[in-house]
């Protein structure tokens, strides 16, 4: 991947972190609504975020995963924070595999009737075998990118009256692993032509062209959209190595992990920089890529590509038109 060939990611590698747990502010009367949040970097940025006083929402799948992620969240918190007021943690329900799921979960938000300062599109799938979502889109592609794109786009109203609000979209540094010239609309679901691999950088590349257009669109509103790579994070995103990979890759691949990867409390830093710290609205930060921990840093050239950003969008628009339900 060229980001090895970057001097600007080895001077940010050797740099050290950018943020720390100790550096997020005191978020009480901020709302906080978290994707995928029972798990790895969604649980480590839920225990984070209400430990320093936010009302975190955890929307997830499942409800049974989620309440227990909650309660033990809620009893780390005081034992990490014992200073800190109660924590304030519900559960939405949400299925990003599902578009009309997503509407819904959204309208389900709303109807709460409480503001919303922070969203992290932190939920996703990786290096899957190829799989068709409940709408007939690509999986991963379907989970990563639409399912967000239409969960954000019901909230966006909510989001900009709550400004100062903050959008944090997680993609990864594999969105360099793309197919050639970013994105092939016309053959999205045929499963013979791209690796699991290559469709994962596709999904990630698009949440990058998602939050740069976005970024675009709120520059007059004080609303921050900007995307984080968390690094190589030991977390259950990788489940699904054994049946791409195989017994012997997935092992390999266990292995590099054991050696490489951090905690997800380290590797939700980033997302946690773009989510609360001041330096964001300070440096008026829209439409950055940060790798960790908290390093700006360019991504691959491909996702500036405005036409290509303004032809996810329409297309998305176009594939959520004609399957959400009235």
């Amino acid at each position: 991947m060229s980001f090895f060939k970057k001097a600007a990611f080895w001077k940010a590698v050797f740099k050290g972190p950018h943020y720390s747990n100790d550096k997020i502010p005191d978020l009480t009367s901020k709302v906080a609504l978290i994707t995928g949040a029972n798990t790895g970097l969604g649980y480590a940025t839920m225990v984070a975020l209400a430990g320093h006083g936010a009302h975190v929402i955890a929307a997830c799948r499942s409800e049974q995963r989620a309440t227990e992620a909650i309660e033990k969240a809620k009893q780390e918190i005081k034992n990490k924070y014992p200073n800190a007021s109660e924590p304030q943690i519900d559960f939405l329900q949400l299925d990003l595999n599902d578009i009309n799921n997503s509407a819904q979960a959204a309208k389900n938000f709303l109807s709460m009737g409480i503001p919303l300062h922070i969203l992290v599109n932190n939920g996703g799938i990786a290096t899957t075998p190829f799989a068709l979502s409940a709408d007939g889109i690509e999986q991963q592609l379907a989970i990563n990118h639409v399912g967000h794109f239409v969960f954000t786009m019901g909230l966006l109203q909510r989001i900009k009256e709550s400004q100062p609000s903050r959008i944090v979209v997680v993609s990864s540094m594999l969105h360099e692993v793309h197919p050639k010239g970013g994105i092939d609309f016309k053959t999205l679901n045929d499963g013979t032509l791209l690796s699991p691999g290559v469709r994962y950088g596709r999904s990630k590349l698009a949440n990058l062209l998602f939050a740069k257009d976005l970024a675009r669109r709120l520059k007059d509103e004080r609303v921050y959209v900007n995307v984080a790579h968390p690094g190589l994070v030991a977390t259950e995103l990788n489940r699904s190595n054994e049946a791409t990979f195989g017994k012997f890759g997935s092992r390999f691949l266990e292995a590099l992990s054991r050696i490489f990867a951090v905690k997800p409390e380290v590797g939700a830093l980033t997302q946690l920089y773009c989510a609360t710290s001041p330096e964001i609205e300070e440096r008026n930060c829209r439409g950055k890529y940060f790798i960790p921990i908290a390093h700006e840093l360019d991504p691959t050239p491909i996702a500036f590509d405005e036409e290509l950003q303004e032809r996810l969008w329409s297309w998305t628009e176009s594939a959520v038109h004609e399957r959400l339900k009235a």
